[in-house]
């Protein structure tokens, strides 16, 4: 077994045979890797994703490079609810959700304060108001699922850029990168509460964990540190950076990583057996390495936000999250 301190070996993923696995975003980047390293553990991976045409392709490219990997598809625009709707009716229909990696999103926000179809903030939408409930929709099928887990992607800016959230929609004033660092701090505070809820719901999980059955829904958050398409291995329609990328990603070779490294700390936080809900990973040197245990930001743990936000997100959503 494996323990929280022990180097991780992508190779030699504990096997994930029989389980299910979701991933939002998977067609490229994190999503994609995190889905080939999951499917080539063994699991059935679902590769949920707006663009029907790339999601195809990545399942092609995993399937040429795990043969025999288990792996689907499915329609979700996770910046509109109408759509997160539709992709978790047609998910509930599967007899068990073993892992939920809560992935899509922005990386690089638009210049001009944009909205999705419902109204909402693209960032934070997109980011996460969308997973928050797609996680809500799900929630049956995950509690069905011995030992599920749900992995919010979280991000080194938090520890750049802080906010306390109190203006999740930035009606205040709009900065790209402000709008990046409140989702993603924002997906933070929400796997960690999503966690505490989880865990004060579930009166049974002393004697189920004393018994060695890991029955309870739980919650991680995961960073990929500083990852970047230049660094990332060449898949033939998924990743196809130009030889000018190359060289400028190569340049930052001292405080990068490539997406399929990136992914490792994802991949950890859904796989490895000796992890338990709440616990924060990612890259051993914050922006490149191994998987570890990290500290999380202070507002990312904190309760009066993460019940804010929650409140607030429940209302903007449309969605009652009651575990």
């Amino acid at each position: 077994m494996t323990t929280a301190g022990a180097r991780w070996n992508p190779s030699a993923i504990p096997s994930q045979a029989g389980k299910t696995i979701v991933v939002t975003g998977a067609n490229a980047g994190l999503g994609f890797f995190t889905s080939e390293q999951l499917a080539r553990a063994g699991a059935s991976v679902v590769l949920a994703c707006r663009n029907q045409s790339r999601a195809d392709a990545a399942a092609r490219a995993i399937r040429a490079r795990v043969p025999g990997a288990a792996v689907g598809t499915l329609a979700l625009d996770v910046a509109s609810l109408d759509s997160v709707r539709a992709a978790s009716a047609e998910l509930l229909n599967l007899e068990r959700i073993d892992g939920l990696v809560l992935n899509a999103g922005i990386v690089h926000p638009p210049r001009r304060r944009e909205f999705s179809a419902d109204g909402l903030e693209l960032v934070l939408a997109t980011n996460y108001l969308g997973h928050f409930a797609l996680t809500a929709e799900l929630l049956p099928a995950l509690l069905r699922t011995p030992g599920s887990r749900v992995v919010a992607l979280g991000s080194m800016i938090s520890r750049l850029l802080d906010s306390p959230l109190d203006d999740l929609q930035l009606a205040g004033g709009y900065q790209p990168w402000r709008a990046y660092a409140q989702s993603k701090i924002a997906m933070q505070v929400f796997g960690f509460e999503l966690d505490r809820r989880l865990r004060a719901a579930s009166a049974s999980v002393a004697s189920a964990e004393a018994a060695g059955h890991p029955a309870r829904t739980s919650a991680f958050v995961a960073h990929p540190g500083y990852s970047i398409g230049g660094r990332t291995p060449r898949v033939a329609g998924v990743n196809e950076p130009s030889r000018l990328k190359r060289f400028v990603d190569n340049l930052q070779a001292p405080i990068t990583q490539g997406k399929d490294r990136g992914a490792w700390s994802i991949v950890r936080a859904v796989a490895d057996p000796a992890a338990h809900g709440g616990q924060y990973w990612g890259p051993r040197y914050i922006i490149k390495g191994q998987p570890r245990l990290q500290a999380p930001s202070a507002t990312s743990l904190d309760r009066a936000i993460a019940e804010r936000v929650w409140r607030e997100s429940e209302a903007l959503t449309g969605t009652e999250f009651t575990i």
